[in-house]
């Protein structure tokens, strides 16, 4: 990789601390001059290597704990390495901690000044930019007020609407707009995907749907350690697999100590479903914008689970009970998933989630509710089918996939038996969807005759 294209890049990086246990402890080492050591050492950062490409958007995921901040921080400067070295090159803007930056005897209007100085901004240009900063945080008078007197949200306002405004070729986003309200998130999210067009992007998340969605590629750390680096898509998928390893092992470890739970049974739902047509269906089947879907055949690839159970075989039939390969966006489509058993289970939950080519989940659902007071058992040796029957979105052009499961127990205590990534690849080759993730059937589409006037 040439050197000319890298934006940032951190070198056997590393952040360690001295732990006390006794504050009489500190002075002794002071006294001692490293003859003893009265402390232990925690590796926040250990030994971190990775590089980042002008342009590329990167997240960073991890557990708590894991150094995710102590990295962005070690980037931004504003903690020294205890090893290797950092190099960031071009005008950096963070959003780091809460606040980070600001001075709370000041107002609103005097941090813009101040951040945006820091941030190599001159006073000229700080007064030019200074309405589309208070317009794009959305404020109102309180920029004229200590930030002192702030909500965590508005903090956040007014810090992203600076970073936004500054020209910044690298911007690093710390989870601090997780406190932001949902619209303002929408708009700082719109943001960031016009400033992936050009500019270099470090996004921190425990969200990796959002991380899948956003970036091209990840870093996963773990316990201060780089546990991979890789396609966004394909580290958060292993990175969700070993959480629900680890949660999935706490959960048995907490029930050996608990009480039995008595479960109060229901009734299950019993609905009928009105199938919508959409009154543009006659133009659209035979015209070049149909919603044509190819499907490709199941694939038993990547997957995780205990392996108790196991997924045989998926296919999509069309209404009439037919295996198909070629569907069509609005048609009615049943998922078949088919698996085995090598154990004797009492109740058997089966689950789809379906993905765009990023990994962001755009539906799914699984047989929980509808099995709720009258679970579903498996004896060691049999074969069962799941099966959900929807009417299938229309889809803009491009890659998807289908992720089945099999498990065992309840929706919020159950064990992963076999989770099948991408195991069936849909391709969607052209559409009608105006806009949005997916398009739905319209019951009914209308210009409405005007009243007459008066």
């Amino acid at each position: 990789m040439s050197s000319d294209t890298i934006a940032i890049r951190a070198t056997h990086l590393s952040k360690h601390y001295h732990i006390y246990e006794q504050p009489h402890q500190r002075l002794m080492q002071m006294l001692f001059r490293g003859r003893r050591q009265f402390f232990r050492e925690f590796a926040a950062l250990h030994d971190v290597n990775f590089e980042i490409r002008r342009g590329e958007t990167v997240g960073i995921i991890g557990r708590n704990g894991a150094g995710k901040s102590t990295l962005l921080q070690l980037l931004c400067g504003t903690l020294t390495p205890s090893g290797g070295q950092v190099e960031m090159r071009g005008r950096v803007a963070a959003l780091l901690e809460l606040g980070a930056g600001f001075n709370p005897e000041f107002t609103g209007r005097d941090n813009v000044f101040l951040n945006a100085s820091i941030l190599g901004l001159s006073h000229e240009q700080i007064a030019a930019r200074f309405d589309a900063i208070a317009a794009f945080a959305d404020i109102g008078d309180f920029i004229e007020q200590p930030v002192k007197t702030y909500s965590s949200g508005m903090y956040v306002r007014l810090a992203f609407a600076v970073i936004a405004h500054v020209d910044a070729d690298i911007l690093i986003i710390d989870e601090a707009l997780a406190v932001g309200d949902a619209l303002f998130t929408q708009k700082c999210m719109r943001f960031l995907r016009r400033f992936c067009e050009n500019g270099t992007l470090l996004f921190v998340s425990h969200d990796s749907a959002a991380v899948a969605s956003l970036c091209e590629r990840a870093i996963w750390l773990e316990k201060g350690t780089l546990r991979a680096i890789g396609p966004a898509r394909d580290i958060c998928k292993d990175y969700n697999a070993e959480i629900y390893r680890q949660d999935r092992k706490d959960t048995r470890e907490a029930r050996a100590t608990e009480a039995p739970k008595v479960v109060k049974r229901i009734q299950a739902i019993d609905t009928t479903a009105e199938i919508v047509t959409d009154p543009r269906w006659e133009i659209l089947k035979d015209s070049p914008l149909r919603n044509a879907m190819t499907v490709q055949n199941f694939s038993d690839a990547d997957s995780f689970g205990t392996g108790q159970m196991r997924i045989e075989d998926i296919w999509l039939e069309q209404a009439d009970g037919t295996a198909t390969s070629s569907i069509t966006g609005g048609e009615i489509v049943e998922l078949v998933v088919v698996y085995s058993s090598q154990i004797d289970a009492d109740s058997v939950i089966v689950g789809f989630q379906f993905k765009d080519k990023r990994g962001q989940i755009l539906f799914g659902d699984n047989t929980c509710i509808t099995t709720l007071g009258k679970p579903v058992a498996i004896r060691q040796g049999e074969t069962q089918e799941g099966r959900f029957r929807f009417q299938m979105p229309l889809l803009p052009a491009g890659e998807y996939s289908l992720t089945a499961s099999v498990a065992e127990g309840t929706q919020h205590d159950h064990v992963q038996h076999h989770w099948l990534h991408d195991a069936l690849i849909i391709q969607s080759l052209c559409a009608s969807v105006s806009t949005g993730i997916v398009g739905i059937p319209m019951i009914d589409i209308r210009i409405a005759t005007p009243h007459p006037a008066n």
